[in-house]
């Protein structure tokens, strides 16, 4: 019986160890660190308490490596409100929000977290470094959301595109005290994404843009078995991480100085051995050339002109002040034609003015650059397997160096200077393969067009009647969800009145709530509805093919007997028309938001037109069809009336004319034909509305009877365009992107389809600051001078005897 008795006391003897040593990273509501002690996490690789750095007797409470050398600390949460004695304690509240106080109870630091749901809220410490509070289903709140001066495995430093919230690097004040101080590490998501070092308002130092196996310009490791990194560019957020693939412990600190190395711990030391810093010469100080400057280590000085250029301030160039960078030796001369000159080797310029497309071949980016004269220069976005995706540059080259890399940069020069640099017989022999092969292709394409075209010919038969079931036949979608009736009718609480949000040209459209919890939007066809079974087969069968953040995203459909139905995600702020032409909704639509609508529905036509696999032209472009989510970003809608294209601007015919009055454009209109310019079109109206708040198809003037773009250009003729805004957005407006905008929207509804710009070119104009050329003047319009007419559109007359179809 004693030995029993003691096999017992051992027994209850381990338990207990086992839960105090279980419970040494974790502590539950209520529960308490006081200064002096500590949590562990559980692989004893971090500890978190309360610690004074340096020199100094202020308390922070912070983590820190515990295996490594004592003083490693990697995050603090009071960096600005030290306590001055050790009556420090952190606590987590029943809610899930974690308080560190001083001395009188006083509040020094909160993670302003907090959870409806709060069984089983705990804080724990992860072997990564995470400090996080969570319950049973969820994380709450993490630590990594909100980096100091280092960056671990598994953080990511970037932004959230959905909450806006930014995730960077801030450097300590001294060693002595943790406050933020002068130097900032952060992503850059104006162009390509790119991070950069701040000294204040100082740009330091720049790391270059992801180019898929490293940043350019940054040491990549072919056979790197340390660590992988990983950058990301979705629609939700933009950040880079890493992750470590060997034993040895790596993290990357943001000194007080301003350095940013990376350091790596070897067990068999167990300290710290820098690997690298983003200042290791010269030529990485940002721009220290100027523009079209290119930067070498190797040279003396490190400075020189690009190819072609030539400085800009000989003078101070001469006395190494090399600031003021270069320029052009021959002025482009865009439409006499120009050449792109390729450099090999270098650490790719400043990429906050530029554009880029991950679906565009590296023909198709020239072809691009061409065709917009402020294109300065051209490159792969992705170097992996021989290039992939777009880079554009939209103003000077900055911050260019040599470097023994694998990526190459194409200079937008003039011709003349080009025909000095192809000098050798191998260029010239190069360049005329090039062109075989250029047009080869181009005949192998033609003339499987031709092929598929006669095909296409031969197979094609008389529609058969249709059924007394007009859905009998149709086959089911592939890639889409099919939806009962039954959960549709009970998502809608079986179409009920109060669930009607809306009504367009396809039928009734409900609000309705999934079993999974999931809002959605569901358009059903109605018995008078002006579109049919074509263009539902040709909504769901183009949409669903379809992947952008400016793309209202289809779910899934039903069918059944004579039901369509629709189903899309729900968009809360309803459309862009029930805010705009709304005398007091209108009032929430600031100058800033609007113009990220028209930047978004630039966005989202050019994917359409461009970038998207089936190229597309929606021929129904305006306010009802855009809609606005939580964020107020807007979704094009409705492809009911899409066409696919092929090629570009390809032009169809047809004698049915669709679309909506005010927005077609007169080409459709009078002769049935239709192309990618009939968006662009479409677009101008669109934005001309946004900017003045007043519909197209109401607006006659008091004085002049002109309609909304007969107004536009009278005003902008007459210096007046800023008088066309809305008067509610006189105290948010920038002066500069509205008047942009208006002569952006001007050269969009031209009369002549050719004189229109393309959708990449009107989202480029949009973004860059270059002189934008003279509009023609719009469709729609009549002008009269000294009594005679002098431009009339043909259009009118059509108005008047021909009702357009919606």
């Amino acid at each position: 019986m004693e030995y029993q008795g003691i096999q017992m006391l051992f027994f209850f003897a381990l338990i207990f160890l086992s839960l105090d040593c279980t419970a040494l990273d974790t502590i539950s509501a209520n529960q308490e660190i006081k200064d002096g002690e500590s949590l562990v996490s559980e692989g004893g690789m971090f500890e978190m308490g309360f610690f004074s750095p340096g020199k100094s007797k202020n308390r922070y409470m912070g983590i820190w490596y515990k295996k490594i050398s004592y003083g490693t600390i990697v995050w603090v949460a009071n960096r600005e409100t030290p306590i001055t004695d050790r009556s420090g304690i952190l606590k987590l509240s029943r809610q899930g929000n974690i308080v560190v106080s001083g001395s009188q109870n006083r509040t020094v630091w909160s993670s302003n977290s907090s959870v409806s749901n709060n069984r089983g809220v705990v804080v724990q410490l992860l072997d990564t470094g995470n400090l996080v509070v969570r319950n049973k289903k969820s994380l709450i709140w993490q630590s990594f959301n909100y980096p100091g001066d280092t960056f671990l495995p598994g953080m990511k430093i970037g932004k959230d595109l959905v909450t806006g919230s930014q995730r960077f690097l801030t450097s300590w004040k001294s060693p002595d005290d943790p406050s933020i101080g002068e130097y900032s590490n952060k992503i850059d998501t104006n162009g390509y994404p790119q991070t950069f070092t701040w000294r204040g308002e100082v740009l330091l130092a720049r790391l270059g843009p992801w180019n898929g196996l490293g940043f350019s310009g940054f040491p990549v490791e072919k056979e790197n078995r340390i660590y992988n990194i990983e950058f990301v560019v979705n629609e939700k957020e933009i950040y880079h991480t890493y992750e470590l693939t060997s034993s040895v412990v790596q993290r990357v600190i943001l000194t007080w100085d301003g350095r940013t190395p990376i350091l790596q711990w070897v067990e068999r030391i167990k300290d710290w051995v820098v690997y690298t810093e983003s200042l290791t010469d010269t030529c990485d100080h940002f721009s220290l050339c100027g523009p079209y400057g290119i930067c070498s280590v190797n040279k003396h000085p490190p400075c020189s002109c690009m190819q072609g250029f030539e400085p800009r301030n000989p003078e101070e160039w001469e006395a190494s002040d090399w600031v003021s960078g270069c320029i052009r030796k021959k002025r482009l001369n865009c439409e006499g034609g120009d050449w792109f000159w390729k450099i090999a080797g270098v650490k790719l310029p400043d990429t906050r003015r530029s554009y880029y497309n991950t679906s565009m071949t590296i023909r198709e980016c020239e072809t691009a650059c061409k065709r917009n004269c402020s294109c300065t220069g051209y490159t792969s976005l992705d170097i992996r397997n021989g290039g992939s995706g777009c880079l554009l540059w939209l103003d000077e080259l900055m911050d260019t160096r040599e470097y023994d890399g694998d990526q190459d940069i194409y200079i937008r020069m003039d011709v003349s200077e080009l025909e000095g640099l192809v000098h050798s017989q191998s260029d010239f022999n190069e360049m005329k393969r090039i062109l075989i092969v250029v047009l080869l292709t181009s005949l192998v394409v033609s003339l499987f067009l031709a092929v598929a075209y006669a095909r296409r010919k031969i197979k094609k038969r008389p529609h058969m009647k249709r059924k007394e079931n007009r859905f009998m036949h149709m086959e089911p979608f592939d890639d889409l969800s099919f939806f009962s009736l039954f959960e549709i009718a009970k998502a809608t609480s079986n179409f009920s009145v109060s669930n009607k949000i809306g009504e367009g040209g396809f039928g009734p459209v409900y609000k309705g709530v999934l079993e999974d919890g999931r809002e959605i939007a569901v358009k059903r066809l109605s018995e008078t509805s002006q579109q049919g079974l074509d263009e539902f087969k040709n909504e769901v069968s183009c949409i669903a093919k379809l992947q952008h953040r400016n793309l209202v995203k289809l779910l899934g459909y039903c069918i059944h007997q004579d039901e369509l139905i629709l189903i899309y995600e729900y968009m809360p702020n309803n459309s862009l028309d029930y805010f705009l032409f709304d005398e007091t909704r209108s009032l929430k639509l600031d100058w800033p938001q609007r113009f990220n609508i028209i930047q978004g529905m630039a966005r989202g036509i050019l994917y359409l037109h461009q970038d998207s696999r089936l190229q597309i032209i929606h021929r129904d472009i305006k306010a009802g069809n855009i809609l606005l989510d939580s964020d107020m970003n807007p979704k094009i809608s409705d492809f009911g009336l899409a066409r696919n294209f092929v090629g570009y601007d390809t032009i169809a015919k047809t004698k049915k004319v669709v679309g909506t009055h005010g927005y077609i454009s007169p080409e459709y209109a009078v002769y049935g034909r239709f192309s990618i310019k009939s968006d662009v079109f479409s677009f101008g109206v669109l934005v001309l509305e946004i900017i003045s708040g007043k519909k197209n198809r109401e607006f006659s003037h008091e004085d002049h009877n002109d309609n909304l773009l007969g107004h536009a250009w009278r005003l902008y003729n007459e210096g007046r365009s800023i008088e066309l805004m809305s008067g509610s957005l006189k105290a948010t407006c920038v002066v500069s992107e509205v008047l942009r905008s208006i002569h952006v929207a001007l050269l969009c509804v031209q009369h002549h389809a050719k004189d229109r710009p393309s959708m990449l070119s009107v989202v480029l104009m949009l973004v860059s600051e270059g002189e934008l050329s003279q509009p023609q003047p719009p469709a729609f319009f009549t002008e009269v001078i000294d009594g005679e007419v002098q431009h009339v559109s043909s259009v009118d007359k059509y108005m008047i005897t021909q009702p357009y179809a919606r």
